[in-house]
Parts: structure tokens; sequence; C-alpha cells
């Protein structure tokens, strides 16, 4: 299945339905009078949330959506059938925007929402609703209230508890593979991964969520390589793991590049907690491996780990801390909530 987390849709409610003018004639009953029923109401634009969903890949086959209209009413006051309501469906983590792909109409973030997002049309009143003592055959009905219609975008952000950043080629498919039965592309090339993968990952009793995202480069909040788009990703995430491939020369200007366009792309992500660990120590040797951490280590004043997703090493103690502060800030959540 084909990963597309940004879609263009049109969406249309169903008008309602007109009223009816009739008049009720039988033989041998007197005192006739209108019998027009009401029109029916149009159906509504819902958007429902299913965890089944992980792409938005459907809307690239179907961006037009309407829902029935309203019958019209009849007469012996029968009123008209309302118009079935369209259902969309859409992964857990979708935002609906509006068409400047910036106001932010909706933000579904847990499984078995659904929302109401355009109301149908309600039906027109038959004569029978305007008879009165003054008026006792009215030959009136009007017609249904009109549809509603927008253009929204559609843009998913995977809820994942932990967001992997780093260059191209710095082991993030090759750690998330590890530590997780996903199967991303790993390859020994700039840009493997060109979509989001998810990982679920246990650490002792504890599961999280990692998605690792296509690797930023200098200037992505420009365009450059494949942008920064992909960083919606890591928004709703607890912490950050920023993987440094070990073997290359410039550790400092590595990390610093990252950090740049996390700052340029918003969204406070240069906030978030955040780890540090370079990786690829087997191919450097364990004495090596730990002189490149201390010398990064004194040039960030943060702590360094050493890891080695291919080997494994140090990777499940990576794990266990990284349950633990996905679990601290949970907790944060809801006692701030």
């Amino acid at each position: 299945m084909k990963f597309l987390d940004q879609a263009k849709i049109y969406l249309q409610s169903g008008k309602g339905g007109p009223g009816c003018v009739s008049f009720r004639r039988e033989k041998y009953v007197e005192f006739g009078g209108p019998d027009g029923g009401n029109g029916g109401k149009g159906g509504d634009i819902c958007i429902e949330v299913i965890d089944t969903l992980n792409t938005l890949i459907d809307f690239r086959y179907q961006q037009h959506f309407s829902a029935e209209g309203g019958h019209h009413g009849e007469g012996r006051n029968k009123t008209g059938a309302g118009g079935e309501d369209c259902i969309i469906r859409v992964p857990v983590g979708t935002q609906i925007l509006d068409e400047d792909k910036e106001t932010i109409l909706a933000d579904l973030t847990e499984s078995g929402q659904c929302i109401k997002f355009l109301k149908g049309g309600d039906g027109g009143f038959g004569n029978t609703h305007y008879k009165s003592a003054v008026n006792q055959a009215p030959r009136k009905a009007t017609p249904g209230w009109p549809e509603q219609e927008i253009v929204v975008w559609l843009r998913l952000k995977l809820i994942a508890d932990v967001g992997l950043v780093g260059l191209p080629n710095a082991g993030k498919s090759t750690f998330l593979a590890a530590c997780s039965n996903a199967k991303p592309k790993i390859a020994d090339y700039p840009f493997t991964t060109l979509h989001p993968n998810l990982g679920v990952v246990k650490a002792g009793d504890r599961d999280f969520v990692i998605a690792d995202i296509p690797g930023l480069i200098e200037g992505a909040h420009e365009g450059q390589g494949l942008g920064d788009r992909f960083l919606g990703h890591v928004e709703r995430t607890s912490v950050l793991l920023h993987i440094i491939d070990s073997t290359q020369d410039d550790l400092v200007g590595a990390y610093n590049t990252i950090r740049h366009e996390l700052t340029e792309y918003g969204a406070d992500l240069e906030n978030k907690p955040e780890i540090i660990a370079i990786n690829k120590a087997d191919a450097l040797g364990e004495e090596l491996a730990q002189d490149q951490a201390n010398t990064l280590s004194k040039a960030l004043n943060k702590d360094i780990r050493v890891i080695s997703a291919v080997s494994g090493e140090n990777v499940k103690t990576l794990l266990y801390e990284l349950a633990q502060i996905v679990a601290e800030e949970k907790q944060q959540g809801v006692s701030g909530g």
C-alpha cells in the first residue's frame, strides 16, 4: 500500500426536499382541505475515525463526496424521506484544514471519533404547514434549504510516541527494524526512506510507537532533499531520538544541521525532549566510538548514547530509557489536563 499523508477533497451535503401542495379529495368525505407534506432533510457529511487505516491513499482515487438530497413531500401529509448521510472514513491523527492549508477545522486523534462536518439542508414546508383560520386552503409550499459545499485538505499526522530524526543514512530505518517488527527499506544510499514508517516497540511491560521519517538535510525547510513536510508526523511525539552516524567526520555539524531544521519548521519541535545517540558503533569499535561520543558530548554539553542498530549494542538500554520518558510525558499530560 502506498503512503499518502495529504489529500484535497470536495464535500457537499444533501439539499432539503421541497414541500408538497396537495388537497384531500375523497368521495363522501367533507371538509377536504390541504394535506401536502413537508420535504425530507438532506443527508449530512460525517467524518469517522477508524484505526484500521494508516494512510490517505483512498482519497487519491476519489476526491468528490456528496450526501443524498431529501425527498419531496407528498399528499396525505406524507413527509419526504431524509437523504442518506455520507460517511467519510479517515485514519487516526487526521487533521481537516481549510482550503488555505493553514486553518485547522478539526483534529481527529481518537479511534471511533465521529463528527458531523456539514449539515444537510432542512426540508421545505408543504401547504398543510400554512393552514390557518384565515387561510384554510393555502397553495403555498417552500423548496428545501440548500446544501453546504466546501473544499478541504486532509493532512495525516501519525500518532507516535517517539520520533526518529537525523541525516540520511544515519541508520534510523535499521534501528526501527532492529527494535520492532517493522520492515522499512534499508540500503546504503541516502533517502532510502521515502515515507514515514511506524513500529511498535516493547520494553519490559511497556509498549510504545516509534515513527521513522525520511532523513533531513540542510535547507530541508526550503524544500531541499525531500523537504521537511514529513516532520508533521513527529509533532505529536513525546520525545525525539536524534540518531547520528558515528563514522562521519563532523558529528557536531550533523547535529546542528538537524536542530536548525527543527527550529525553522516550528511547531515547538525544537523544545521536545531529546535523546542523542551515535549509531554504527560496530563499524568503529568500542573505544573509538566512545571517543566520538565524548567529543560530541563535550561540544554540546549533553549526554550521548553509543549504539549499534546492526549488532544491537546498547539498543535495549536505550529503549527502556525512551519508554520511561514516554510514560512520564503521558502522565504529565494526564495530570496537566
